[in-house]
């Protein structure tokens, strides 16, 4: 990547061990009974998913958006949670809102899993997709100078809807991910996410030395940072302390880098989507741009509300 000055700033290299990555599962190695529980449970998400895929596109994008909301969400506890993230944030917010919110975002999972299992028909749709906002032309010239750029998203709509619809124009758009526990289930999820296009690679040792590589060579990736890290720095997220990772503006600041928020906004039909990629965040401090990207996510969120994972325990170390 010649021509590229060195970033000025004085920064520790990127803790990509702040959120321990999951380890890669050997069944193997497991007990009979744990093995056999991730055996059975793939089987059934596996099976379901097989099933759903045989329908027409609109029709199985509402089918598993409904069984998430209706059955599977219910049962493990996952409305229970968004409900109660949502009186943390909205403590005036009616509870029949609530109850709204949590099931619509509910049924916004359904939705994005099965279309990132309906790979090629998603890329289909997202081929000639048009892509808003400021960030969209600052990529291109990234891009053109072989610069680097970090695109950075929450588990917010879609966000592969973006990503197929950057790798439709050509862009060498790399996604990073962590290994699920059950190790029959991300054989296949890992799967969805490479036929997407773009390399990707497993968060922690075995995936650094390659997403470093795609960065130095002027390439692209994405990154979501709106989990909670035990080791992350407590930032504001929703007027709460929330503690946040640091990793991708370390990133951009070591590699020089455009740091672009993006998102894929579900659209109300519940199958298009609007894509944004809002301004680059200027370097400074890795809190001070990390909290930059809390407050774009903040503000979708505020706008859809159901369309973020309310699920995740993102103030788990303020609340139960």
């Amino acid at each position: 990547m010649s021509g590229i000055a060195k970033p000025v700033w004085r920064v520790r290299r990127p803790c990509l061990r702040c959120d321990p990555p999951m380890p890669k599962a050997d069944p193997s190695t497991m007990p009979l009974r744990e093995r056999a529980g991730h055996y059975i449970s793939n089987a059934i998400i596996y099976t379901l998913i097989r099933v759903a895929l045989v329908l027409p596109y609109a029709t199985r994008v509402a089918l598993l958006g409904g069984l998430v909301e209706r059955v599977v969400g219910p049962l493990v506890g996952y409305r229970r949670r968004a409900e109660a993230n949502l009186a943390l944030i909205f403590p005036e917010m009616p509870t029949l809102e609530r109850r709204r919110i949590a099931r619509a975002c509910l049924n916004n999972a359904g939705r994005s899993i099965i279309e990132n299992y309906s790979s090629q028909e998603f890329l289909k749709r997202m081929d000639s997709q048009p892509i808003s906002g400021a960030g969209f032309d600052a990529l291109r010239e990234a891009d053109a100078a072989d610069r680097p750029v970090i695109l950075v998203t929450g588990h917010f709509g879609n966000y592969e809807a973006t990503r197929a619809a950057l790798v439709a124009q050509g862009f060498a758009v790399g996604g990073l991910y962590r290994d699920m526990a059950n190790p029959y289930f991300n054989a296949h999820y890992v799967k969805t996410m490479q036929a997407f296009g773009g390399p990707v690679f497993p968060q922690g040792r075995r995936g650094t030395s390659g997403f470093v590589r795609h960065l130095r060579g002027g390439g692209q990736l994405v990154l979501l940072f709106d989990q909670h890290v035990f080791e992350g720095t407590v930032l504001d997220f929703m007027g709460q302390p929330a503690k946040t990772a640091l990793s991708a503006a370390e990133l951009a600041l070591r590699f020089n880098a455009l740091l672009i928020p993006f998102y894929g906004i579900r659209q109300d039909d519940g199958l298009s989507f609007e894509t944004v990629l809002e301004a680059p965040i200027a370097h400074s401090d890795p809190e001070t741009m990390t909290q930059a990207l809390n407050d774009s996510l903040a503000v979708r969120v505020r706008e859809h509300p159901e369309q973020w994972f309310w699920v995740h325990r993102r103030w788990r170390a303020y609340n139960a």
